[in-house]
């Protein structure tokens, strides 16, 4: 009479798929039911990950075998630990509980080819004298989310292709392709335009399909596999016409995923644009085409609300009133010029070379200080002051004061050619009140006369 009467084992599901990834944790029970007491060696556990690849190639009259295998990880758990005395269980229903974290490092999906195989599988093993053990898997549906820069699959994809038609027709054709985005989830959609511009006198149609591609990698040999997903073909195009096409072609959704993490067995797709030619060689472009775990979708949906303005761009077109400045020391983009931000970082960059003038002086020169009657410093009811040239590269002479002039001693603190010495020098100024001085003042003075100048004529 047989010991065991059954031997099972189960493990909870994270997901309505019964899918897990990297990081995930398994956990579930074996179910060991005795007819009586047995004598039990070990009873363990083991979850593992491996790919597998084999093929059988004839050459020179001999069939040569590739083969090759990688494992990604092995973890064992004891139920019943080993005992050199050996165990004895009793008779009945025992249900021993067990847990597993996946390890984080990227692995690749679960896949099977023909000529190879990656497979995560969890294996229970009771041990008996003088018996065979007793076997019980289970395989392990994995779904690997490693996925590198998942915001650029989101982006639309263009491209242009032409060519001179020869032999039996005359002519050119030109095809502009654009497709929504790279990365698509089973189910999805994936949406096409093309413009053609068929300027020869042959007809042509227009075909797309999504292909898959495998290869099995094994001591430095490669094996291809490559079948069509899904296909579509429009309409004829006649000689000498112009059509913009939308094809609308959609990801089966039992489609496996994308496999660029895995050393001996890759998976990838394209999606190819055609044009079908009588008598000439097909105009065609190859578009990649990623396919992504469902759980992903939702990430990169929400990515993609970018809007129209660059990354660094963090506001919307400015409301200013004024121009903006000629040159941006900020990113180059077509938007940068109609953000705040950018307007802001402009204005830093385009600072004068020249520290700028205080608001006095400006303040000075479009409203002189009045003058008591008969002051010395007096101008003609004429008289006219106009704003100085740009600022020399040294610092300009300070405002005009409000008091008296300074002792001429301190004149000679100031340079010989200040800034203001391009001033007409004296055609709208007085010349009997120049002439009463000892000896020609500087070009100072033609705004702040010497003390010791007769000012009989300035009244």
């Amino acid at each position: 009479m047989p010991s065991i009467k059954s031997f099972t084992m189960t493990y909870d599901a994270l997901n309505e798929d019964g899918t897990f990834s990297e990081g995930d944790i398994i956990t579930g029970e074996v179910t060991l039911n005795l007819y009586k007491a047995t004598t039990v060696q070990k009873l363990y556990i083991k979850v593992k990950g491996d790919a597998d690849v084999r093929w059988t190639q004839r050459r020179d009259d001999r069939n040569h075998t590739y083969s090759a295998h990688k494992r990604y990880f092995k973890l064992k758990q004891f139920l019943i630990p080993e005992d050199p005395n050996d165990t004895v269980v009793p008779q009945g229903i025992h249900i021993y509980k067990f847990s597993f974290t996946i390890p984080s490092e990227s692995m690749p999906s679960s896949f099977t080819g023909a000529h190879g195989k990656i497979v995560y599988k969890l294996t229970a093993s009771l041990s008996r004298s003088w018996k065979m053990d007793s076997t019980v898997e289970k395989n392990i549906p994995f779904v690997s989310k490693s996925f590198p820069d998942l915001l650029s699959l989101m982006t639309h994809q263009v491209a242009s292709k032409s060519k001179e038609i020869g032999l039996f027709s005359k002519g050119r054709v030109q095809m502009d392709v654009t497709v929504d985005k790279t990365g698509y989830a089973p189910g999805e959609t994936v949406q096409i335009l093309a413009k053609i511009n068929n300027s020869s006198s042959s007809e042509m149609t227009p075909k797309f399909s999504l292909i898959q591609n495998v290869v099995f990698h094994a001591s430095n040999n490669t094996k291809h596999q490559s079948s069509v997903i899904t296909k579509a073909v429009e309409n004829r195009i006649r000689p000498r016409t112009e059509r913009s096409i939308k094809c609308r072609m959609m990801i089966p959704h039992d489609q496996i995923q994308t496999i660029n993490n895995c050393d001996i067995i890759s998976v990838k797709y394209n999606l190819k644009v055609y044009l079908d030619i009588s008598f000439a060689f097909d105009l065609e472009i190859n578009f990649p085409v990623v396919i992504l775990p469902l759980g992903l979708a939702p990430q990169l949906q929400g990515a993609t609300a970018a809007g129209p303005y660059p990354a660094w761009a963090t506001a919307g077109p400015s409301t200013s009133n004024f121009s903006p400045p000629a040159m941006s020391m900020g990113p180059s983009s077509p938007h940068s010029r109609h953000t705040s931000r950018g307007y802001q970082s402009m204005y830093v960059a385009q600072r004068p070379a020249y520290p700028a003038q205080p608001v006095r002086m400006s303040r000075d020169y479009n409203h002189p200080v009045p003058q008591p009657a008969g002051s010395p410093f007096s101008m003609p009811s004429n008289f006219v002051l106009r704003p100085p040239p740009p600022a020399p590269a040294f610092h300009p002479t300070p405002s005009a004061p409000e008091i008296y002039p300074p002792p001429s001693s301190a004149l000679n603190m100031y340079p010989t050619a200040p800034a203001y010495n391009t001033l007409p020098s004296a055609p709208m100024m007085n010349t009997d009140f120049l002439s009463q001085s000892d000896e020609p003042p500087p070009a100072y003075s033609l705004l702040f006369p010497s003390s010791d100048t007769d000012t009989s004529d300035g009244k």
